[in-house]
């Protein structure tokens, strides 16, 4: 008679790798409404949340207004570099 193995796969085994930050930095040449503007229309944020990170672009110099897998992070940073946003991505440690 043939045995049956069954192997189960742990949470760990999923993804180990730290998530990816989208992060945009403070310009001195986008308007902070425009800002609020495309963070909403990229992201689907209220306005309310999209002003409180584009406050922090404005007050720090930078927001994380993102973070998650790389593809979609990379996706992400392209949109809001082609609405003209400095943009970087930086791994999560």
């Amino acid at each position: 008679m043939a045995e049956t193995t069954t192997l189960i796969k742990s949470e760990t085994d999923v993804s180990t790798t730290a998530p990816w930050n989208v992060i945009v930095h403070d310009d001195p040449v986008n308007l902070m409404a425009y800002v609020t503007y495309v963070l909403i229309k990229i992201f689907g944020y209220n306005e309310k949340f999209a002003t409180t990170l584009m406050l922090q672009v404005h007050q720090r110099g930078l927001s994380i207004v993102w973070s998650g897998e790389l593809e979609k992070a990379e996706f992400y940073a392209q949109q809001l570099q082609f609405h003209q946003l400095k943009t970087t991505l930086e791994q999560a440690s």
